[in-house]
């Protein structure tokens, strides 16, 4: 069943996570904060994001150098991934982040100054299915890992989308770079996740059994800001968004440039990156009433698990029209 104790080492995690962030804060402040750059042309923003193929746009604008020929001066700022890069924005460390709609609803119920500016890219195959070697129905699950955010979100669709009660099978969350080795060892029998953990839990003698499409799972990729800072930066952030917009045209465009600029911005495979690419598409656009109803579906999930003590106030967080106003 869902065990409530996977979640005791998480908090001192997430403190861990935030200590850091704000020490490297500190010691950056004088000369690559958000209220200057060291050359005073334009403010330093920092975008806080994972290292997998999905922010292929950020890592492509980055290497050919496109905020800086737009006049902007913007950092990424690698971090783990999942609910870190949203974290980063509420601790000060940057400016923006990119998150799947999944893992920032419950970063925004505990900071409801977060706020989601547009979607970059979406995808229903991008996530898939491993199950370890013997288990040849999903009837035979009795344990699955899991990320936290859409991961958690993905497993639970899955095994009800299979007549399984979520709650008789133990799902046992940790980061994704345990899950493969979990996998081998027998110690559960499946997961949902994207590459490189998918290729390497194949190798590790699992097998694909599907993507997350399968079960009628989307994620959509948003990027947030803090409304304290995006109140005074509105301009400068359509301005950001505008260059992932088009990078998102390029990354659809040439897969390969944007596997190259991903082994270099953050030593991705080219190959897997590729292939990757092209289960995701990459469009930046408006949010819109679709985007609050899929929230809400997601929050109440949230809720009823008791990861959330309530839902977010949707249409406070989820700022629909700003891309068109501000990014377009």
């Amino acid at each position: 069943m869902f065990r409530r104790h996977s979640r005791a080492g998480r908090p001192a995690a997430a403190l861990l996570t935030l200590l850091a962030l704000l020490f490297a804060t500190a010691c950056g402040a004088g000369t690559t904060d958000s209220a200057g750059s060291a050359g005073g042309s334009s403010p330093t923003v920092r975008i806080a994001l994972g290292v997998d193929a999905s922010y292929a746009p950020l890592y492509l604008a980055a290497h050919r150098g496109m905020f800086e020929k737009a006049g902007l001066d913007v950092r990424l700022m690698k971090v783990e991934g999942g609910p870190a890069a949203a974290q980063a924005v509420t601790a000060g460390a940057a400016q923006l982040s990119a998150n799947a709609d999944s893992t920032a609803l419950p970063q925004m119920a505990g900071n409801p100054r977060l706020r989601a500016l547009g979607a970059f890219q979406s995808s229903g195959r991008y996530l898939k299915v491993v199950l370890r070697k013997g288990v040849t129905s999903p009837r035979q699950i009795k344990t699955m890992g899991s990320i936290q955010g859409i991961g958690l979100y993905a497993t639970h669709e899955y095994l009800r989308h299979h007549d399984i009660d979520p709650d008789s099978v133990r799902i046992r969350q940790t980061a994704p770079q345990e899950i493969p080795t979990m996998l081998q060892r027998g110690d559960i029998d499946g997961y949902i996740l994207f590459d490189p953990w998918v290729s390497k839990g194949v190798a590790a003698g699992g097998r694909i059994a599907g993507s997350i499409g399968d079960f009628g799972v989307t994620y959509v990729q948003w990027l947030l800001a803090d409304q304290k800072w995006l109140k005074e930066n509105r301009k400068l952030a359509g301005e950001i968004f505008k260059v992932v917009a088009e990078a998102d045209r390029l990354v659809t465009k040439d897969p390969h440039a944007a596997a190259l600029a991903a082994r270099e911005e953050a030593q991705l495979p080219v190959a897997g990156t590729k292939k990757a690419v092209g289960e995701i598409s990459f469009k930046a656009r408006a949010l819109t009433s679709a985007d609050v109803t899929s929230s809400r579906r997601i929050a109440d999930f949230l809720v009823q698990q008791k990861l959330i003590k309530s839902a977010p106030d949707l249409d406070t967080v989820l700022l629909r029209g700003w891309y068109d106003r501000y990014a377009r």
